[in-house]
């Protein structure tokens, strides 16, 4: 079967006197017959190719499913009277949503079950689920299409019955009022932009609802929250580098709505509530870090913040939780995350120990205020995702739940995790490279390894267990993630040196850090893979014009290649917030340095690795058209003989396939991929 080729229509593009051809721009056109027709024969093409790993495949989706617990449910947590429990059933692809009244011996409750409301649909997502105060009520959200765009319905809790009324084009988040009457909620515009809040009095046509709030700058998100003490109603506006909050009382749906601090350019905070005061967690005054401050509600001011926890240049502060009497801290020190406890009648405190070289921890769900107990998350590369209590008082410490792992092959033990440092090539910074690999497998020439990095926004990939990548850890591979600039893991410098007119930097950090895996003899260019997706799908891609003969093959995710273009058309959704982020091309600076990495303006007629391309029909983040034209052209003008595949999902959107096993199968093809080029299809 011959690869499939594309029919190129002549355009130009031209904006500062420069001018593009893209012959491939008739892609965007998301109705023309033409369009599905190339994506369904670029499908084929792949499942004809990979023809020979279909039970391969298979073997590989059973093995990963089978290590999942079918039956499993959430550890339960108690609010407002009740318990609640999110649970799997086995053989069903969707959650069950339940609780249970005071105690866990009582009669369960099932507020929905996501898998009937599955049953004739191809797609389906669950945003939130949210119940009223008085808890005889209950909005929730699905989107069925997986372009993120939630339809709000709601649901009475004594009788069972689904109310008349639903709100389309949604964010899918609710936030109900203290009144039982009224819920709060966000729209989106036409380019998926959530622009604007409503407030909804329950039983009413939606046309009727009340316009609160509309955010007119399209470089700005809105969201809405309650404050954990329940008492405030809070809308953000936000940009990738500037906020602003308004709040209410909860219990007064029609007061007039106050502001913390007004936006003001680079200035960033976000909001916590207790007793009379607000804390609030920002970078004002130069805090690059970030610090924590109170104010009292009455006056929220900026020129009424008052200092709780300094800044530190050596530590980034990433979050905070208040308790009655203690306040706990999420920061990051070189790299790895801590959590922090402070005792507030003395100001002592002590930080939680953890053993692992690389791991993640995370301050969890907590609901109670009067209370001396953290339940904080914890995993690592070779250990499962815990969910643990601490008692603050006594520092003693509980595992309540923690991720099984079924089949009985797998022992921690017979994992090596390690962090090692590469150089990088401006001589002034060493790139963080966190590892993992079965005890068994040997550090050379030829052993396989895969390497991921995301490196954008500030998004930091920690270390973290995946019961998925047992599959090629079992077969011999080393995984790795390069802790590149772009993220924030070693602090907020290492994000801005990883953005607009420094973003190289981050494709130059994941290829620094290859190559050193290479010197130290992890694997060799015959055998090392690379993978990312979104962002980290312009990565590899930037990446993959740069130094093309660094990989065997590439996996592109979901990617974001076709940078220009999409950054100069401000209909796509979610362009102009992304300004902040890469620039804005229309400034002649920005667009000959985005130009200059854009993975699609940057293909040659070159030999490439072998490479796979996945995308879904409905992405709202990254449009399908991007990775279906970048392989088009790469069809076009590569010289090699590698394989070239292209996998759209027809029902999908950003996150892949819906279900909580289904998706499964992307992880199986791309797996089958890597490991058919290392020729390691039996399984062995």
């Amino acid at each position: 079967m011959n690869a499939p080729k594309a029919k190129k229509i002549h355009k130009i593009l031209e904006i500062h006197g420069d001018k593009r051809a893209d012959d491939y721009f008739w892609m965007n056109e998301r109705e023309n017959p033409e369009v599905t027709d190339y994506l369904n024969a670029e499908n084929a093409y792949c499942d004809f190719m990979m023809k020979d790993t279909e039970e391969f495949q298979q073997l590989l989706f059973d093995e990963m499913k089978a290590r999942y617990k079918e039956d499993d449910q959430s550890l339960p947590y108690f609010f407002n009277k009740y318990w609640y429990i999110v649970r799997f059933e086995k053989g069903k692809e969707y959650p069950i949503f339940s609780r249970k009244f005071q105690t866990l011996d009582h009669e369960e409750e099932i507020l929905l079950d996501v898998n009937i409301l599955a049953e004739d649909e191809s797609f389906l997502e669950v945003g939130s689920v949210a119940v009223s105060p008085d808890n005889k009520l209950m909005s929730f959200s699905t989107d069925n299409v997986g372009r993120r765009i939630y339809n709000l319905s709601f649901k009475n809790l004594e009788n069972g019955e689904l109310f008349g009324e639903q709100i389309p084009n949604t964010t899918g988040k609710a936030v109900w009022a203290n009144d039982n009457k009224h819920v709060f909620y966000t729209r989106k515009d036409e380019n998926l932009r959530a622009f604007q809040v409503f407030r909804h009095q329950l039983g009413t046509p939606y046309e009727h609802d009340v316009l609160i709030f509309h955010e007119k700058d399209e470089a700005f998100d809105v969201n809405i929250f309650k404050t954990k003490s329940l008492e405030y109603i809070f809308i953000s506006s936000s940009s990738s580098v500037t906020d602003e909050m308004h709040f209410i009382p909860a219990g007064d749906v029609f007061s007039e709505w106050k502001v913390i601090q007004p936006r003001t350019e680079d200035l960033e905070y976000s909001v916590e509530h207790y007793e009379d005061e607000f804390y609030i967690i920002t970078n004002a005054d130069d805090a690059t870090n970030f610090k924590i401050v109170k104010t009292k509600v009455a006056n929220p001011g900026i020129e009424n913040w008052e200092d709780v926890i300094p800044h530190r240049k050596e530590t980034l502060l990433e979050g905070f939780e208040i308790f009655k009497d203690y306040f706990v801290l999420e920061e990051r020190t070189e790299g790895l995350l801590q959590i922090k406890i402070i005792e507030n009648s003395t100001g002592n405190s002590h930080y939680l120990e953890f053993s692992d070289p690389t791991y993640t921890a995370y301050i969890g769900l907590n609901l109670e205020f009067d209370t001396t107990k953290l339940r904080f998350g914890y995993t690592s590369l070779t250990k499962p995702n815990s969910t643990i209590e601490y008692d603050m008082k006594e520092k003693t410490s509980q595992v309540l739940k923690q991720h099984e792992v079924l089949g009985g092959k797998f022992f921690p033990e017979n994992y090596i995790s390690e962090r090692i440092w590469a150089p990088s090539r401006d001589g002034k910074n060493h790139i963080p490279i966190s590892l993992v690999y079965h005890k068994d497998t040997p550090k050379c020439s030829e052993t396989p390894l895969l390497l991921y990095a995301y490196g954008s926004y500030g998004h930091t990939v920690d270390a973290s267990f995946s019961n998925v990548r047992l599959s090629i850890l079992d077969r011999g591979f080393v995984y790795a993630i390069a802790h590149i600039r772009g993220g924030e893991y070693l602090g907020r410098e290492w994000y801005e040196n990883g953005k607009m007119l420094k973003k190289k930097n981050t494709f130059y950090d994941f290829i620094d850090a290859a190559k050193y895996l290479i010197s130290e003899n992890y694997t060799s260019e015959k055998h090392l893979y690379a993978m990312g997706g979104s962002a980290g799908g312009l990565l590899v891609g930037a990446v993959m014009n740069e130094e093309p003969e660094l990989f065997n093959g590439i996996v592109a995710q979901v990617p974001f290649v076709d940078v220009v273009t999409t950054m100069l058309d401000e209909t796509i959704p979610l362009t102009t917030g992304e300004f902040d982020e890469w620039g804005n091309p229309k400034k002649k600076k920005y667009y000959d340095y985005m130009k200059s990495y854009s993975p699609y303006d940057n293909v040659e007629a070159k030999a490439y690795p072998n490479i796979l391309i996945t995308t879904g029909l409905h992405d709202s983040q990254v449009q399908y058209w991007e990775p279906a034209k970048w392989t088009a052209k790469l069809r076009e003008l590569k010289t090699d003989d590698n394989l070239l595949l292209f996998k759209t999902d027809m029902s999908a959107g950003h996150g892949g396939a819906s279900g909580r096993f289904e998706s499964l199968k992307e992880d199986a093809l791309e797996y089958a991929f890597i490991l058919k080029l290392e020729n390691k299809i039996d399984g062995k």
